[in-house]
């Protein structure tokens, strides 16, 4: 074994979740590529000599359990440093988002023999330690996609009428929460684009109504509200059962104009 690409790749693991420091404001869709292949290039080294190792080690799948835990254990180490809740909650979402949009779809994009089994580790190590968290992989094409897949025309609505901004907490849960369990679903683009195809026109609907904001308070407290607190507590597949549940009701409430 190569024990100079083994700490290079070893390090370069350690390090590789503070290449963005605040992953919200780099995911915008005029910025989300330049940004990507800056990470890309920067975790490039690392990826290499992961993978000369692993072509040539007697036990690959040691070196990749090291290799994802190294990684996971600064994750566990950003979050452990937070006094608050709400900063490890703030935390944990930068960590997720990082993963799920420039880490993971790094990883994807090198295409080694080691590339899916270091990704396929990390997410079981992470999932040890955040047992909460529903992490998953996607590639930078499918990532890059989702910015033409609108999903939150109702919730950015409501936020609004709270005066809640654009990268507000909630919105951000529940487009980390699109794009990293709702979108790897087998029924997932459906919903997603079936989503898409009503949305808009409820929104608009309900913006004629001269009790608009009483409506949007009505679906706060009655789904969204719930659906932040069933993500943040692991329950996906009940706030997609709700959430599905709230788009039906509103399309039958508020899609054909009274």
């Amino acid at each position: 074994m190569n024990n100079n690409n083994y700490l290079i790749g070893l390090e370069g693991m350690k390090s590789m979740l503070t290449e963005i420091e605040k992953p919200i404001d780099s995911f915008k869709k005029k910025y989300y590529e330049e940004n990507f292949n800056k990470v890309y290039e920067k975790c490039f080294p690392t990826l290499e000599a992961i993978e000369e190792v692993y072509n040539t080690v007697m036990e690959p799948e040691s070196l990749i359990q090291n290799m994802a835990q190294a990684l996971v254990d600064t994750a566990v180490e950003k979050v452990s440093a937070c006094t608050k809740k709400s900063q490890k909650e703030s935390v944990m979402m930068d960590l997720n988002l990082t993963m799920a949009v420039f880490i993971f779809p790094a990883m994807l994009k090198y295409k080694g023999k080691s590339s899916q089994p270091l990704v396929d580790q990390i997410l079981v190590c992470w999932k040890e330690a955040f047992p909460k968290s529903n992490l998953q992989a996607a590639d930078y094409e499918f990532i890059e996609g989702g910015f033409h897949r609108k999903f939150c025309y109702i919730t950015t609505a409501v936020c609004e009428t709270f005066h809640k901004p654009d990268d507000c907490y909630e919105l951000t849960l529940l487009r980390n929460y699109r794009d990293t369990y709702l979108a790897n679903l087998p029924e997932g683009e459906r919903i997603i684009k079936a989503y898409y195809d009503v949305a808009p026109t409820i929104v608009k609907h309900i913006n004629k109504k001269k009790d608009s904001a009483k409506i949007y308070e009505d679906i706060w407290e009655r789904y969204l509200s719930p659906c932040i607190a069933m993500i943040e507590e692991g329950k996906n597949q009940e706030c997609e059962e709700l959430y599905i549940e709230m788009v039906e009701t509103l399309q039958k409430e508020y899609f054909y104009l009274h």
